[in-house]
């Protein structure tokens, strides 16, 4: 075995930026639910803006990409840092409805152009000595900020939501710093590709009816329900929970310290945060190598159908926990990220087979649409929350992404079956 290549520092740069991004961005994003609803906003409000934001976070990645071969990858970063820094400190200003959904659309925007800037800088800067590792730890930095974001900003608003807000524009001033100060542009080979050539390419690969097929059904029953999961839990969690023994519950386990980290005082009792449980990083960063070993000998589909069904069996506690126990939100939680674990890596490997093998980056590439569709129609899911909390059961929207999801595997199953998904290669 050859020795491994040594990363650059560029590479050390870029997934020290991404750990702060993704601290800003699931900061604000995992809270952003409470928030508004402590604003007084309806949850059909709020489902509304949590469809703008995800839309253009995943849909301006497209055009970024493009950009940032013609441009260079340092100035797509910093123009946008521009934009997500004034669009954070206009949320301490702005408490209308209008301008609330103005300002996440613009963070969505910004997180957009970002997103792909990182990976593609980490591909750029790895070789195949060392790309599964870089891969690793990037994938590593962006669980840990998405797990430390959620904790440490709901801390934050048990004092005020200002503070929120500020944390999160200074983290993104700090990155604008660390970017423009340490950041070298990779060497790399440009992609060469317009935006009329990358339409082009798209239209391409969206005229194989199997393979749009196969985007809408992932889109509507693997990306919406998965959307819906975190657009709904802190929430759920915070409403329709007893937060207070929820603290008990962590204070036992795990001692009085942990416990107050992921706490805030109210009325001199403590209750947990609910945004601090209401995320899957810290349990992807414990257990996604475990799970990857346990199935990577397994064919993709099946995997993936048995990640969904582990998904909505963590949708059932979700749903006993408000009825019964609330400390099963703990498991709820866990078995949604088993699942989460297990079909999100298999179903990239499954686009890979499908595709012709001269087109497979062509059809990866426009893989995001499924992930646009289902984060899009996600907010749906927000707006039927509140339609069973005024009829007495906030629990059913569990029940129905249980459902929704069982639907999903047999639209699957059957799709799989006609197009002769379960031939895949394993080896």
């Amino acid at each position: 075995m050859g020795k491994r290549t040594k990363f650059p520092t560029v590479f050390w740069v870029a997934n020290s930026v991404e750990v702060l991004e993704r601290f800003a961005y699931y900061g604000i994003y995992m809270s952003f639910g409470i928030y508004m609803t402590e604003l007084g906003f309806s949850k059909g409000d709020l489902g509304t803006v949590q469809s703008i934001f995800l839309a253009l976070s995943y849909l301006v990645p497209l055009f970024s990409g493009t950009f940032a071969d013609r441009y260079g990858f340092k100035k797509m970063l910093l123009i946008s840092y521009l934009a997500y820094l004034p669009a954070i400190l206009l949320l301490i200003l702005t408490q209308t409805f209008s301008g609330i959904a103005l300002t996440m659309l613009t963070i969505g925007f910004a997180a957009g152009l970002f997103k792909p800037l990182i990976s593609s800088t980490v591909r750029a800067t790895t070789d195949s000595t060392n790309k599964t590792l870089g891969f690793g730890i990037f994938y590593q930095m962006v669980n840990l900020g998405a797990s430390f974001g959620p904790i440490i900003m709901g801390k934050l608003r048990g004092w005020s939501w200002d503070y929120v807000f500020y944390t999160a524009a200074a983290t993104v001033g700090l990155m604008f710093i660390i970017t423009l100060l340490f950041y070298k542009e990779p060497d790399r080979e440009l992609e060469g590709v317009t935006l009329k050539q990358k339409f082009r390419d798209m239209g391409e690969a969206l005229s194989d009816i199997k393979f749009l097929s196969f985007l809408t059904l992932l889109g509507v029953f693997f990306w919406l329900p998965f959307w819906a999961f975190f657009n709904v839990l802190a929430v759920y969690i915070n409403e329709y929970m007893d937060t207070a023994a929820l603290y008990e519950s962590v204070r036992m386990v795990l001692g009085t310290g942990v416990a107050r980290f992921i706490s805030n005082q109210d009325g001199g009792v403590w209750r947990l945060n609910a945004e601090a449980i209401s995320h899957t990083g810290y349990i992807i960063i414990v257990f996604q190598l475990l799970i990857s070993r346990i199935f990577e000998k397994r064919a993709a589909i099946p995997s993936f159908m048995i990640g969904l069904l582990i998904a909505a069996s963590g949708f059932v506690v979700l749903g006993l926990s408000v009825t019964s126990i609330n400390g099963l939100v703990f498991l709820g939680v866990f078995l949604f990220a088993i699942g989460e674990m297990i079909s999100s890596p298999r179903i990239q490997e499954y686009i890979m087979w499908i595709a012709p093998k001269e087109k497979a980056g062509l059809y990866m590439g426009t893989n995001f649409l499924s992930v646009f569709v289902g984060a899009t129609l996600s907010g749906i899911y927000t707006g039927l929350m509140g339609r069973f909390e005024a009829a007495g059961h906030p629990e059913y929207i569990m029940y129905t992404l249980t459902a929704h999801t069982l639907l999903g595997i047999l639209a699957i199953y059957i799709f799989v079956k006609k197009a002769g998904g379960f031939q895949e290669r394993t080896e």
